[in-house]
């Protein structure tokens, strides 16, 4: 029951974590130059994707995994060393 609870645990602070890096990681307020609108225009034809806001959201949906799963292993990596402290 401990080793459910524990996973249990794991599992709710990495949906946590990625809930505030999707709320905290972004560039929302600041408005898109010119030339950065450009850029995901073409960068969207490139790779075949009609809409450069399909794009956008994909590349900052896997930022925000990639900083949830560092605050993860961080506070993983964190919690055995103290744990481990004698």
């Amino acid at each position: 029951m401990a080793t459910l609870a524990r996973r249990l645990f794991k599992v709710a602070l990495f949906v946590g974590l990625f809930r505030l890096s999707v709320a905290y990681v972004h560039t929302y307020p600041i408005p898109m130059p010119e030339s950065h609108a450009v850029t995901w225009w073409r960068a969207s034809r490139w790779l075949g994707i009609r809409d450069p806001e399909d794009l956008y959201f994909i590349v900052w949906v896997t930022i925000d995994l990639l900083v949830a799963v560092l605050a993860y292993m961080a506070i993983i990596k964190l919690w055995r060393h103290y744990r481990t402290k004698p």
